[in-house]
């Protein structure tokens, strides 16, 4: 037992198995909130390292809102104007020169486009110049491009920014830089919007901003200017305010001039671009076509066109859910479809409690469901592991196809993996911990095979034997009924349990195992038939017959024998197994050599010797010069067997009767 302790006590654990043992002796319910809090941490922890990576999980599986519920319903308010293949085919590479893209312009304004909106830039003065000026001026209404450049550290500063917003303070937060590309001096009086984008960790283009601060003045996004340019006004006027509602966006821009207008704007200004409308919903016209006069009477009559290079090569391409290769022009296109039908997606101020909720109600079912009954928790922590996220992802494509909100869903998702992933753990460590104690009671009962066997096994109702050869070793402690007759049932309690105690650590000390405690006595086993296994069994009796001589009692109560030790020793052949009903099985021995070896015991009482050996024993301890008591005919058998015991000095003596032995209760089966 000591050395038990000693080797528990100097087990090195890992730090997890220490803090699941922890955890295990916690209060169930304490553990399981504990654990669901290191989930939260654990979530945290992998949002702030992975924050790229989960946002491009979040945005590409996100969009399904989008792309499982699309819209191809034609886009009649506005068409795009490509400079495709075919039109850098028939008017020569990209960028054309300024006077064909003077014909461009005026020949759509003969075919009657009220706005024109070009995704170019004209940086460099070139021949032509005046011509594409005049061209646009007497246009109805057209707009220009320009880039303020976002996140370069090279200075850049080309051509001039011009057409800002007044009324908006740049120190709210807006993005800005100081680097740009502008057009030249011919287009300065040519209403601009920017054309800058916000390129995610994946290459895609997800949001715009709605303006962008460049030397303290707010410069609009191209679909913006749109919309004040076709108001015709002089002064360009907005203001951009903070919601208050938790369902509203972070930020508001309403246009002075279009008071109806109310863009949503995230807190870093910039609006979320839409993809609910099929790229097919967007008509494309060839440039090639407009200059050629190619295009049906009427079909772009008081339309607004967006003009933008698209052939392959040209370099304006980005990767959208629907394709890895998108006209950029497609992208300006989708942002004014959303601002024409003021359905600007956008994420809710309180969307951080939206979603703290979410964990909230996660954390609830995961617990419910972690203190189930083990079966239906072993399954349903894992079901609801894989559940839960699907129902977030479910949510948000929900308000995403219903309300054009961008909830999000990957911190709720993540969580409920991480709290699942906890509490089966957890369940799991818990489980283990009771299989270990069921295991170590079954063991305190039976021998550790048999145990094992019945821990990790279902239960028979057949015959479940097998045999073997072995040595065994019966002990009685004699007297002791009449002894526990005459004295306290504390005391006879206590004088057994020690018997069984040292008998037991004696008997394991020889290599054995003990195969019952039945009454006042026991049966050990070992395995094999051969010298080795005799000679432990032997020197187990002599170790259990001196500690019985130096510890037990001796001075009986008046008219009562010492209590003393008869142990029989033989070997041969058993069936060792269970059998029984399954609902109540039984471990046993069975053969001859049990039956042989219990009535060698008895014969101790009429030989008056401690310990007598079977002719089987004793011929594999013809070293032990064995002392011959003769033939006789054993209870309950029929064929005599010759008995033999150790010699008499070399058993232990026994205290005077004089000495007495203070006995207590003890627990813990230490001495």
């Amino acid at each position: 037992m000591g050395c038990a302790v000693v080797m528990s006590s100097t087990r090195r654990l890992n730090p997890l198995s220490q803090g699941l043992a922890y955890l295990v002796r916690l209060v169930p319910m304490n553990a399981r909130l504990l654990m669901l809090a290191l989930a939260a941490a654990l979530t945290a922890l992998i949002v702030t390292v992975f924050d790229d990576s989960l946002e491009t999980l979040q945005e590409n599986l996100g969009a399904l809102g989008w792309t499982l519920n699309v819209d191809n319903t034609l886009e009649q308010r506005f068409s795009i104007i490509a400079i495709d293949e075919k039109s850098v085919a028939q008017e020569g590479a990209w960028p054309w020169p300024r006077d064909t893209m003077a014909r461009l312009v005026a020949s759509l304004t003969q075919a009657g486009v009220s706005l024109q909106l070009h995704d170019i830039v004209f940086p460099e003065s070139s021949a032509g110049d005046d011509a594409l000026a005049s061209a646009l001026q007497a246009a109805p209404g057209a707009v220009l491009a320009q880039l303020p450049v976002l996140g370069s550290e090279q200075v850049l500063r080309t051509g001039s920014l011009t057409h800002a917003v007044t009324g908006i303070n740049c120190e709210s937060g807006l993005p800005a830089t100081s680097n740009y590309l502008g057009n030249n001096a011919s287009f300065l009086n040519i209403p601009k919007g920017h054309i800058a984008p916000i390129v995610s960790a994946d290459g895609a283009i997800r949001k715009m901003p709605g303006l962008i601060c460049v030397d303290g003045q707010a410069y609009p996004a191209l679909p913006i200017s749109a919309f004040l340019q076709a108001l015709n006004t002089q002064v360009w006027a907005a203001t951009l305010s903070p919601t208050e509602s938790l369902f509203g966006p972070a930020q508001t821009l309403q246009l002075d001039a279009y008071p109806g207008l109310r863009i949503p704007l995230d807190a870093q200004g910039n609006l979320r671009i839409s993809y609910r409308n099929s790229p097919s919903a967007y008509r494309v016209i060839s440039a090639a076509d407009v200059l050629n006069g190619d295009i049906d009477a009427g079909m772009l009559e008081n339309s607004w066109v967006l003009i933008g290079a698209t052939a392959f090569g040209i370099g304006d391409i980005v990767p959208t859910p629907y394709s890895g290769a998108t006209q950029g022009v497609e992208l300006q296109a989708r942002i004014l479809g959303s601002l024409l039908d003021t359905n600007v997606p956008y994420t809710p101020s309180g969307a951080w409690l939206f979603l703290l909720a979410l964990c909230a109600i996660s954390a609830a079912v995961l617990f419910a469901l972690a203190g189930a009954r083990e079966r239906f928790a072993s399954y349903g922590l894992p079901i609801a592991g894989a559940v839960l996220p699907l129902l977030a992802l479910g949510l948000h494509i929900e308000l995403l196809n219903m309300s054009n909100i961008w909830l999000g869903w990957v911190s709720p998702a993540l969580f409920s993996v991480c709290a699942a992933s906890a509490l089966m753990l957890l369940e799991q460590a818990r489980v283990r911990n009771e299989r270990s104690r069921v295991f170590g009671n079954l063991n305190a009962y039976l021998p550790s095979d048999v145990a094992k066997e019945i821990a990790f096994s279902l239960p028979s109702s057949s015959v479940n034997a097998r045999r073997s050869e072995v040595t065994l070793l019966s002990a009685d402690l004699r007297n002791f009924s009449a002894f526990s007759e005459a004295r306290p049932p504390e005391e006879s309690a206590a004088l057994l349990h020690y018997f069984f105690v040292r008998a037991a650590e004696i008997v394991e000390q020889h290599g054995g195992r003990i195969h019952e405690f039945k009454g006042d006595g026991l049966l050990a086993v070992w395995d094999g038939h051969d010298a080795r296994a005799a000679q432990q069994a032997l020197s187990a009796a002599q170790s259990m017959e001196g500690s019985i001589a130096r510890d037990m009692p001796q001075a009986p109560p008046e008219g009562l024998e010492p209590l003393a030790l008869g142990i029989g020793i033989e070997q041969g052949p058993v069936l060792i197994g269970s059998i029984g009903p399954a609902q109540r099985r039984t471990h046993t021995l069975l053969g001859d050599t049990v039956t042989i070896a219990l009535r060698i015991q008895e014969m101790t009482t009429e030989l008056a010797l401690p310990i007598l050996v079977g002719e089987c024993a004793a011929r594999n301890l013809q070293g032990q010069k064995l002392e011959s008591q003769g033939s006789y005919l054993l209870t309950g058998l029929n064929t005599p067997h010759v008995l033999f015991s150790p010699p008499l000095d070399a058993l232990p003596v026994r205290r005077a009767k004089s000495e007495s032995v203070t006995l207590t209760v003890l627990s813990g089966g230490k001495r």
